[in-house]
């Protein structure tokens, strides 16, 4: 059983993705309920919220960075600047700053705080909703391994962590970061295939979101190269050699690559403009 952090984080903002972090938290029980807090500046949505998490919300971030331990950015990215300004006199060097905002650094954070700042960098994504994120955390200069080590069991309750160099965090952003609307399409549009060849729309969304999530599992579970798993179900001259002989014809690839890269240089140019 993982042991429990016996601290108290606070979360400036409580939208989709900070509440599906503080599920995560109460179901692995990694902090005790009344150690989450978030602010939450409209009353009827905190309201709301309150009652559903059962945990304490406040409605000024100034507020919940100074009862925090630990304080976990949980805003939009053109916010960050603001949202730092704001509770900058709330935050010393015994505080960990956890960003998750794309395209923000560490470097980032510290330079808008001028101090040294222990900050953690963190990449998830939206399955983090359902326990099923992906990811990437990134130690900031002044913070330390326990830092590092405590933020990795935080996101390990909703999904997979990797440790990752923040120089990386571009690509990781654009790999799966935004991932899963690029799966989300070629989900969509494999069902919408599928109806245009007479099935039900919901019958081929069925059968093509249920097929993406058996593959994937294959791969993360079998530890099998993918190549070798299109190798073990494809019969040449078959069905599946005759669609591959498509996307192996077509510039699927390239499309791929560049949809990756631009989301990488999106990112990277978010971080510069703040």
């Amino acid at each position: 059983m993982t042991q429990q952090i016996n601290k108290t984080i606070g979360f400036i903002g409580a939208g989709k993705m900070a509440t599906a972090i503080i599920n995560g938290l109460k179901s692995s029980k990694l902090f005790k309920p009344e150690n989450i807090i978030a602010s939450e500046p409209n009353k009827e949505y905190a309201h709301k919220i309150e009652k559903d998490l059962g945990i304490k919300i406040v409605h000024n971030n100034r507020e919940a960075a100074a009862q925090a331990d630990i304080i976990l950015l949980a805003v939009k990215p053109f916010v960050v600047k603001e949202v730092l300004t704001e509770i900058e006199d709330r935050i010393d060097d015994t505080k960990l700053i956890i960003t998750i905002a794309a395209g923000i650094s560490s470097k980032k954070i510290e330079e808008i705080l001028e101090k040294t700042a222990r900050v953690i960098k963190v990449m998830p994504n939206t399955p983090a909703l359902l326990g099923c994120g992906m990811s990437a955390v990134c130690k900031g200069e002044h913070a330390n391994e326990e830092d590092f080590e405590e933020v990795v069991k935080i996101f390990e309750s909703v999904g997979k962590v990797i440790k990752a160099k923040e120089e990386d965090i571009d690509a990781i952003t654009g790999v799966s970061g935004s991932g899963p609307a690029f799966y989300y399409y070629i989900i969509d549009e494999i069902a919408k295939a599928g109806e245009k060849l007479g099935l039900d729309y919901k019958t081929a969304l069925l059968l093509s979101a249920q097929t993406a999530l058996g593959s994937a599992k294959m791969i993360l579970e079998s530890g099998v190269d993918p190549k070798q798993l299109i190798t073990n179900v494809t019969t040449p001259g078959g069905t599946t050699a005759e669609g591959n002989k498509v996307l192996n014809e077509s510039n699927i690839s390239e499309i791929l690559f560049e949809t990756v890269k631009k989301t990488a240089e999106k990112s990277a140019l978010m971080g510069k403009q703040l």
